[in-house]
């Protein structure tokens, strides 16, 4: 829900959040198997981080600043100046490289009112952000890596994408020939990952601070959503005068300046809620589905074996409830079906004396009598593979 005293700002709902929550924890998953570090950053800064990192050059009306005695301070709009701060606060070596940090912090933007909308435009959000401080020769597996990771996102929600190399622009800040080099290794991986004529080329469509990668991703009606990016920045490690000990002993090489790679892969978790939301017609997948479990007596004296159910999935970490209401057992399921409960499970008599449970789905597709432990089994494989 929204409200006139926050424009801008959802109100997660239980349900929402538990598919909210879901996201980030499918994402946590992927970090934890794929060698990122989740950090927490502050949310509010003095406006000299901002000025030291050039947005508030050209994105301080776009922040909410405020007054801290007799100092400007400011709602972080993202993550990236924090992380920098991170990675300088320590003498880094070259064994420490690649840096993956993770980083789910809120953030806030002073969108103008005119332009909110819905959950794609909004105030307070969260990414799926994550900055990887890297040697120049490591640009090419960590991108990659990254575009690998993506491509299993996107397979686990049933989505398409296509990838598209934006090269540097006029206004490029920073040597060509580094330019060039780091255009290079962006396209050996993108032929690596989707084979040579598998992705284009937008030139001169990069950002200021480095080239990056656009993926487009297609919904199950063939609409193009800008969700997840990655982008090489060679100027924050400049502004922030990041460096790493390179182990050389050769005078003037002891030291050289990380490469940034910003890569997110929902983007913001609001707007991915609204895509998947239309993706799917609201018919949820078991594993991020906020109603998997309506269980159904086909009487009231049946009620506590239903609880006894309802309570050993709850245990095992499932969304599982007891329709106890004096609706007809027609109208129960029915009711379910229209919830998107992805299980109704019939208990009667012959269920209760069995151990059992009788399973329809939300298509109305009778599966018949399993033991409530088989049920379980199944719900666990179910939410493991992603189904």
């Amino acid at each position: 829900m929204f409200h006139d005293l926050s424009p801008g700002s959802a109100f997660w709902l239980p349900h929402g959040a538990r598919i909210y929550n879901k996201l980030i924890e499918f994402i946590k998953e992927h970090y934890w198997q794929r060698g990122y570090d989740e950090i927490i950053t502050p949310n509010i800064y003095n406006l000299d981080l901002w000025h030291q990192s050039g947005h508030a050059l050209h994105y301080l009306d776009a922040m909410f600043s405020f007054d801290v005695e007799g100092q400007q301070w400011a709602m972080k709009p993202m993550n990236c100046p924090g992380h920098c701060l991170m990675f300088g606060n320590s003498i880094r070596s070259y064994r420490d490289l690649p840096l993956r940090l993770a980083d789910f912090g809120v953030l806030h933007r002073n969108e103008l009112s005119g332009a909110l909308t819905g959950l794609t435009r909004v105030r307070r959000f969260q990414q799926d952000d994550a900055h990887i401080y890297c040697r120049e020769d490591q640009i090419e597996q960590e991108v990659l890596a990254s575009l690998d990771f993506m491509k299993e996102v996107y397979t686990t929600f049933g989505m398409t994408y296509k990838l598209e190399l934006s090269t540097r622009p006029k206004k490029a800040l920073g040597e060509v020939e580094v330019w060039d080099r780091a255009e290079k290794a962006l396209a050996n991986a993108m032929d690596q990952f989707a084979g040579k004529g598998g992705w284009k080329v937008n030139p001169g469509d990069g950002a200021f601070y480095g080239p990056k990668i656009d993926i487009k991703v297609m919904d199950a009606m063939d609409r193009v959503h800008q969700c997840a990016t990655v982008q090489l920045d060679f100027q924050l490690p400049i502004r922030f005068d990041l460096k790493y000990n390179t182990g050389s002993k050769e005078k003037g090489k002891e030291f050289e300046r990380p490469v940034m790679i910003h890569r997110a892969m929902l983007g913001s978790v609001e707007r991915m809620f609204a895509v998947l939301c239309e993706h799917w017609g609201g018919k949820w997948p078991f594993w991020i589905s906020p109603r998997q479990v309506m269980i159904v007596p086909v009487h009231a004296e049946f009620n506590p074996y239903c609880n006894e159910v309802r309570a050993k999935l709850h245990a095992a970490g499932f969304y599982a409830e007891v329709d106890e209401s004096k609706n007809t057992f027609q109208k129960k399921v029915r009711n379910a079906q229209v919830d998107q409960y992805n299980y109704q499970l019939v208990v009667g008599k012959s269920e209760v004396e069995n151990g059992t449970i009788n399973i329809r789905t939300r298509e109305n597709k009778v599966e018949g009598e399993m033991k409530v432990d088989d049920f379980l089994e199944m719900c666990k494989k179910l939410r493991e593979e992603k189904n």
